[in-house]
């Protein structure tokens, strides 16, 4: 060998160990922060994404048509005194639920209230879905109402529209939540039309029966309140001279922020809020805690919805303004009145956005709350006092 070359030295093992290790190690960070940004993305997601399915959380025991009774496994909402709904069966039907006659530590019996005839055919047990709907279908109510369209940025919306009797120029605008539909609002119809009140019933993007958004993805209320500001001016062209706007969850937040941004704001001189959405950061944090998601992944996740960068993680073609959507902190900004109800075990969205809201703008707020009613079930629950708050709250303003 010549005199000048140098030997190559061999990898010896502790070498090939550490670089072992290294590569290891290196390969853990990479899978662990591929699965940190996955989980986000999915948490993201799960915020503006709406569900095409609805969540079977209730089990149906026995169901008994002759008897019209149904026994249901017990849980925080199966046990409340009131009238409910319930989809069951392959087909999805829409069962009735009237009163508790029986309970015992795991189960709750309730009459039906449906038809013998619309009883036909269910399975004795399965899944079954919840609802503090009650009423479904518009022809139910025995009022007058016709299928109307209002012409939004997205395309024509369905809405269903109440006359008041005899005519008036005071409307009411009804927001559903999220995750359902202007079915949610036939509750309020009655005590809306003993006031003397047109109410018109809306959708809006993404809700299943108005036309989708282009990314098909909510806005959590930044974009929704536009199909507000167009029911808005549908109320005008239609002889409204004064329109309150009634909101259910995530209708609160969406009517609170046509209040402020519709150009027919003008129009506006009250709003009814039921279970709303006023400050979504409170709500998030409040779910991601029931759901024991990581304040770290919690953070991102907000953090992509609300930034341009997080379009490739959401799918969103627009950041959502969180800070215009808490209306806690922008409380001096509101100038009509308001009536706030809400219930204390609401288990969805907690209660203190309202009673700070209320707090805050005691001038203008009328909070009525309930204390064992959970989430948009108020009416349901003690539909006497819902409905009094509102016939008083009406008359007064």
């Amino acid at each position: 060998m010549n005199r000048h070359s140098h030997a190559v030295e061999p990898v010896t093992r502790p070498r090939r160990a550490a670089l072992k290790i290294s590569l290891t190690i290196g390969g853990f960070i990479a899978t662990a922060a591929t699965a940190s940004v996955l989980l986000v993305s999915a948490v993201a997601r799960r915020v503006v994404t709406p569900a095409t399915k609805r969540a079977q959380e209730t089990v149906v025991t026995s169901l008994d048509p002759r008897a019209a009774t149904i026994t249901l496994v017990r849980n925080p909402d199966t046990e409340l005194p009131g009238k409910y709904g319930l989809w069951f069966g392959p087909d999805g039907r829409y069962l009735k639920l009237g009163p508790i006659l029986s309970q015992n530590a795991s189960t709750i019996t309730r009459a039906l209230l449906n038809d013998r005839d619309e009883l036909d055919g269910l399975p004795s047990s399965g899944p079954a879905t919840f609802s503090g709907w009650f009423y479904s279908r518009p022809d139910e109510l025995g009022l007058p109402w016709s299928d109307e369209i209002v012409q939004t940025e997205v395309g024509p919306a369905p809405a269903w529209l109440f006359p008041a009797e005899p005519d008036s120029d005071r409307w009411v605008i009804a927001v559903h939540g999220r995750g359902t539909t202007k079915s949610e609002c036939l509750r309020a119809v009655p005590v809306l039309h003993e006031s003397g009140c047109t109410a018109l019933l809306i959708s809006y993007r993404n809700d299943g029966d108005a036309p989708p958004s282009s990314d098909g993805l909510y806005g959590l209320g930044d974009t929704e309140w536009q199909d507000v500001e167009a029911a808005l001016e549908f109320a005008a062209t239609h002889g409204a001279k004064t329109v309150v706007l009634m909101g259910w969850s995530m209708g609160g937040v969406i009517s609170l922020q046509a209040a402020l941004r519709a150009k027919r704001a003008d129009l506006v001189s009250g709003l009814i809020l039921e279970s709303a959405v006023v400050d979504w950061g409170s709500v998030l944090d409040y779910q991601a805690d029931a759901g024991r998601i990581p304040i770290a992944v919690r953070r991102a996740a907000i953090a992509a919805i609300s930034n341009g960068w997080g379009r490739a993680l959401t799918g969103q073609h627009t950041a959502v303004n969180f800070p215009a959507l808490n209306m806690v902190d922008r409380a001096d900004e509101l100038t009509i009145p308001m009536l706030v109800l809400h219930s204390d075990d609401d288990g969805f969205v907690p209660a203190d956005g309202a009673r700070r809201l209320a707090e805050k703008r005691s001038d203008l707020a009328t909070f009525v709350p309930f204390s064992t009613a959970r989430h948009t079930k108020l009416w349901n629950f003690d539909p006497d006092r819902w409905n009094q708050s509102i016939r008083e709250w009406l008359a007064e303003h």
